[in-house]
């Protein structure tokens, strides 16, 4: 007993489960439920195709037996039961479960009815010709390949895909605490809209729905509304609503029938017919005498007839509502990117797709260009052993065995090894002249064959042109019309459609009120003017946030606490230029102490993009945006902060940014943007720059090309700068004097990256917005104090500064300007308003 309790190792039970159970759900997801979103397939199926095409069951050959098949995948990929093999199988043979074919079967394959296949021994099947397409020029290094099961066999990671089977054929799985449920598509419009993508990469959903206009289900039926399919285009996630297709035929004395002739999609059209049979058993439903299902192998008929003066409008009005008749189809757009579940938008999964093939297609043809420059190289061969072809003959009849003969051709000719073996391998018949010109005739062949694949690799367009052409030739040779129909329903009406597209300005106040109006209701003024009243605030609030951003495009909020929320600029109350606004818990789900810090303008092209977010004690973080691209309305984690701590900025990047931060006390650090790590959406960061007591970051500001830096103080002071005289320090650095503060400037209120074609709004705590041209603003060193931009009232400050496009300067009578100790001087006397410096603080 004891040697055995010395060999019993204690585990803690709770960690034991958790680490069981995470690697049971990650089996599940990766290798099991989900499809890959680049070739649109789960594991079992992809081993299903696969096996199939190395047992040589292609379109052009006989029909083979499905327990053959089967039995295949199972003993060489897929360790399960034989019947989730067959019956993944089946689905790919399925008309009204697939879109486009797979497999073709031949047998009892199921029905709409709910009939299931018959035994695999009993059935018979083949590759599809589409199915071609999927895994051809597989042989040819265009994917890579990983162990079986015991490891005796390659299996391909991936198809090589050559049309986005995902959208078109559609994917449905359920694994460990996740789901996917894609629909299908038609596939003209989704090669199209793929085309379209490599035409124009910075395309939206939008414009990718003008071709791919709604799923196009194998069934058929209608599609009611837009605003479901449009939900699950730009978010992954939208409730499609499917009626079936109905007809209403006049018969003898007053009556009518209803014919159906297309139901939803993954409806079982026996099942429905018997919950129509039941309600009129049950007396729930009146007016109907008969119910036939007359369908055949020409098309589906189910026949419900009426009785005398029935209106047919209000029998179906009620089967829509209480049958299957009207289904809601769930689309949750969820795939495996990189082996990770995500769900994805209609422009990612086309972006991911363009991403496989142009890996596929260059791979292909650098396993061309391979073979043809080895071919070539054996051809320079035999052409230079044709020409000194009797020295040849007679060297390899006196060598004693064939390893001299190699060896000897080496040392004369300076043959490679593969040369030498070739002429030695070469037949006599080869020394005719006739054969000569054939040689020659193919090296020339192959140098135009090389030279056009080795333009393919250095000219991405060529490249893309290539697949565009390849799936243009798909489209062509397998497309057909669009089998369900996208109606408007009534009551159905997409808000955009209705708004206006024009620019808006979004502020928000310290004490949370957000609200929008046009832009145009700030009008430009002079340096040094009093500005328009911006809001009538209640005491002590102000708006101290201000961005400007299109009606049609989405905002995401910023906490101090870290959480990002996304709401569109639309849904923002439009108020009046003194008015107070909303409160922002009324349109968010924020807690009661969380405070908006940060607002961005998501741009329509977010791919590869980036966010990097600033903390108040100058922490630093850069994350993908694709991790914020699907945010629900309880918002999610932005990032991690410290106790102490709060995020005070956020930017927008492409990766390739030079960024400058600012602080209170007038400290500025400029530093690229690669010097920040990317981490996970809920990471802390790193320290930006090293902070003196008391002194927080207040701004970070993208510098483009041809931008100055403004810096603004919160006593009404500013200048402009040339970057140049910002050198580009590494991260955690104390930073560089950006601006002489003084009791008379106050501290810094802002720092901006700004054109000189645009202008800047200022506004102060006391609801004051001025705006001004950049131009306006007097250049500066850095280490200057700047110009009065603007005359504060009593106690007031600047708290908010944001740039807007220029507008036309309005005359105004009443315009002054200040000098640097507020007096009033006279506009023709601008000069005098000069600027002073100090020594370095």
């Amino acid at each position: 007993m004891s040697k055995i309790q010395d060999k019993l190792i204690p585990i803690d039970l709770e960690h034991e489960m958790k680490k069981s159970f995470i690697s049971y759900a990650m089996a599940v997801i990766i290798n099991r439920a989900l499809p890959d979103v680049r070739d649109g397939l789960k594991p079992v199926h992809r081993r299903i195709l696969y096996a199939m095409n190395e047992l040589g069951m292609t379109p052009d050959k006989p029909y083979r037996k499905s327990a053959r098949i089967v039995g295949d995948v199972l003993g060489k990929f897929h360790p399960h039961g034989d019947s989730s093999v067959y019956d993944a199988m089946v689905r790919l043979a399925q008309d009204f479960s697939i879109r486009y074919l797979l497999v073709e079967g031949q047998g009892n394959f199921g029905s709409v009815d709910g009939d299931g296949a018959a035994a695999m021994r009993y059935t018979e099947a083949r590759l599809a010709k589409l199915s071609m397409h999927l895994i051809g020029e597989i042989d040819k290094d265009t994917v890579d390949f990983c162990p079986n099961f015991d490891e005796t066999l390659l299996q391909p990671t991936v198809l090589p895909s050559r049309y986005p089977n995902l959208l078109v054929n559609g994917s449905s799985g359920i694994a460990v605490g996740m789901a996917t449920n894609i629909p299908p598509h038609n596939l003209r419009e989704v090669i199209d809209g793929c085309i379209h993508m490599i035409d124009n990469p910075d395309c939206t959903v939008d414009d990718l729905m003008q071709f791919i206009k709604a799923p196009d289900f194998p069934t058929g039926a209608i599609i009611l509304g837009h605003s479901g399919v449009r939900a699950a285009y730009h978010t992954g996630r939208g409730k499609i609503i499917c009626r079936a297709r109905t007809e209403i035929e006049p018969m003898a004395q007053n009556r009518n029938r209803i014919v159906v002739t297309e139901i939803p999609y993954m409806v079982n059209k026996s099942k429905m017919v018997e919950k129509i049979a039941e309600l009129v058993h049950e007396k729930r439903l009146d007016g109907i005498s008969d119910i036939r299902d007359e369908s055949d192998r020409h098309g589906m008929r189910v026949v419900i007839e009426l009785k005398r003066d029935v209106h047919p409008t209000v029998v179906l009005n009620y089967l829509y509502k209480h049958t299957q008749m009207q289904e809601t189809f769930g689309a949750n757009m969820l795939a495996l990117v990189n082996g990770e579940p995500k769900v994805l938008t209609l422009r990612e999964m086309v972006y991911h797709y363009i991403a496989h093939q142009k890996d596929v297609v260059t791979r292909r043809t650098r396993y061309d260009l391979d073979k043809a420059q080895a071919r070539s190289h054996i051809l320079e061969g035999l052409l230079k052993a044709l020409d000194h072809i009797d020295e040849i003959v007679d060297m390899i009849k006196k060598s004693p065995d064939a390893a001299t003969a190699r060896a000897r051709l080496i040392e004369a000719f300076a043959f490679s090894d593969r040369q030498a073996q070739a002429i030695l391998d070469m037949r006599l018949a080869r020394l005719t002249g006739l054969e000569r010109d054939k040689l020659q005739a193919e090296y020339d062949e192959l140098a135009k064959t090389i030279a056009y694949l080795s333009s393919l690799l250095a000219d991405e367009a060529l490249l893309m042109g290539v697949i565009k052409d390849e799936m243009t030739v798909i489209r062509d040779k397998f497309s057909d019309e669009r089998r369900t129909e996208l109606t408007h329903m009534e009551g159905d009406i997409d808000i955009e459609d209705l708004i206006q597209s024009e620019d808006m300005i979004v502020t928000m106040t310290q004490f949370g009120y957000v609200k929008r109006l046009p832009k145009s209701t700030y009008r430009a003024q002079n340096r040094g003017g009093k500005g328009v009243s911006g809001m009538t605030t209640r005491a002590e609030d102000y708006a101290e946030r201000l961005i400007i951003v299109n009606t049609h495009e989405e905002i995401m909020f910023f906490t101090n606490r870290g959480r990002v929320y996304t709401l569109k600029c639309y849904q923002i109350p439009e108020a009046g230029r003194t008015a107070r606004g909303m409160a922002i818990v009324n349109l968010l789900q924020i807690a009661s102490d969380e405070k908006v810090t940060a607002m961005i303008p998501v741009p329509r092209d977010t791919e590869e993009h980036y966010l990097v977010m600033m903390t108040r004690k100058g922490m630093i973080k850069r994350s993908q945006y694709s991790d914020f691209a699907n945010l629900r309305k309880s918002g999610l984690i932005a990032i991690t902060l410290k106790e102490d701590d709060e995020l005070c900025t956020v930017e927008l990047t492409d990766g390739q940014q030079s960024l400058i931060l600012g602080s209170r006390f007038g400290k500025a650090l400029r530093c690229h943007e690669d010097t920040i790590r990317v981490i996970g959406r809920s990471g802390m960061g790193v320290r930006a720059m090293r902070l003196r007591d008391e002194d927080e970051m207040i701004d970070m500001s993208i510098l483009g090309e041809d931008q100055q830096v403004l810096a603004i103080t919160t006593n009404g002071y500013g200048k402009r700068t040339d970057p140049d005289q910002y050198r580009e320090q590494g991260r955690n650095g104390s930073g560089i004097i950006a601006m002489n503060l003084t009791d008379k400037t106050g501290l810094l209120a802002a720092q901006l990256a700004v054109n000189l074609d645009e202008d800047i709004l200022l506004i102060t705590d006391d609801g004051t917005v001025i705006r001004m041209a950049v131009a306006d603003i007097r250049e500066s060193g850095r280490n200057t104090q700047g110009v009065r931009l603007m005359r504060i009232a009593g106690d007031a400050q600047i708290v908010a500064v944001a740039r807007a496009e220029q507008e036309e300067l309005e005359e105004d009578e009443d315009i002054l300007l200040v000098d640097e100790d507020g007096n009033i001087i006279p506009a023709e006397d601008a000069g005098d308003a000069t600027e002073t410096t100090s020594d370095d603080i």
